[in-house]
């Protein structure tokens, strides 16, 4: 799994956020579009192109988008 590409796809699920404002280190549930909705938006990405099933459990132990790369692509 290339981390760039992880970045790129994760930023593209935002429609109203800048994707300059969403780096490795952001802490993607303080963005203002984080919602719900949004977190079924990546699960859904993070399914359809790595084959993983993120949890509830998985957004309620990560804080960053590097913490949920790191739990992809273990």
């Amino acid at each position: 799994m290339n981390r760039e590409d992880f970045l790129a796809g994760f930023q593209e699920q935002f429609d109203d956020t800048d994707a300059s404002q969403i780096n490795f280190e952001t802490k993607y549930k303080d963005l203002d579009e984080w919602s719900s909705m949004m977190a079924l938006i990546v699960i859904a990405f993070v399914d359809e192109n790595y084959s993983i099933s993120l949890t509830g459990d998985d957004f309620k132990n990560t804080s960053t988008v590097e913490d949920l790369y790191q739990l992809v692509s273990k």
